[in-house]
């Protein structure tokens, strides 16, 4: 299998990335380690979760990175995974948090349950847009300093604030984003873009889209009325406690 780098930086990695945010939700443990096992006997070695996978089950998340983490524990192959994970979503017990604080707190956790001593790429999953970027980039270095994590990426934030995370960085020399993770795919296009693609040009990011295959609707999955209705009750259902968490 060919592998290219991670821009700005010495990771290498097969060209698919593995989402867990199945582990735990639609995949139990056994079956996620079937998956897991197919994927790197393919010859794949970049795995991507979130401390919160999958929140919307259990209120809190945390089952994909233990998952994750047993299966590397039992395969004895931490060394040959480029491993990524995600702070600053929001569960049932928190709201979305970059605050130094939190990160401090979170990056801990999430070594705690993925079983290593480092992550490989951690991502601000979501922006809280109000913390600011000052906090949390010292936050990042502190943690990149300790070799808790060896490079940061982003997810959900804004243009403007990923330009002035690019700006606080530079000033402060603070670790830079080396990696986008957006929404897109060749149904949802525009935003990425118009707004997005201008600036993985200008910073020289690497783009790791999240839903590339539109929740499989590229693949073809979808071909009666009943398929499509069949997915839209697990993605209503994940999405209720989403909504209900945001009313209160």
């Amino acid at each position: 299998m060919k592998k290219v780098n991670i821009k700005n930086t010495d990771l290498e990695i097969a060209p698919i990335n593995f989402g867990g945010n199945v582990f735990g939700w639609t995949l139990d443990e056994k079956e996620s380690f079937n998956i897991l096992n197919k994927f790197a006997e393919g010859g794949f070695n970049f795995i991507d979760t979130a401390d919160t996978y999958s929140w919307w089950v259990n209120g809190k998340g945390g089952q994909s990175e233990e998952i994750i983490g047993k299966w590397m524990k039992e395969k004895k192959n931490r060394q040959d995974i480029v491993l990524a994970t995600k702070v600053g979503s929001e569960t049932k017990e928190h709201g979305f948090d970059i605050s130094k604080k939190h990160i401090l707190k979170s990056v801990d956790e999430s070594l705690k349950r993925l079983g290593t001593d480092h992550i490989d790429l951690y991502y601000t999953h979501f922006d809280d847009n109000k913390t600011p970027v000052e906090e949390t980039l010292s936050a990042y270095d502190e943690i990149v300093r300790a070799g808790k994590v060896r490079y940061i990426a982003a997810s959900n934030v804004s243009p403007e604030r990923l330009i002035e995370s690019f700006e606080v960085a530079e000033k402060n020399n603070f670790p830079k984003y080396v990696a986008l993770q957006p929404h897109y795919n060749l149904v949802e296009r525009e935003k990425f873009e118009t707004e997005y693609a201008p600036l993985v040009e200008k910073f020289g990011l690497s783009a790791f889209p999240y839903w590339s295959l539109a929740a499989g609707f590229l693949t073809g999955k979808y071909r009666t009325e009943a398929d499509f209705e069949q997915q839209q009750e697990v993605v209503e259902s994940r999405n209720i406690l989403m909504i209900k968490e945001k009313q209160f």
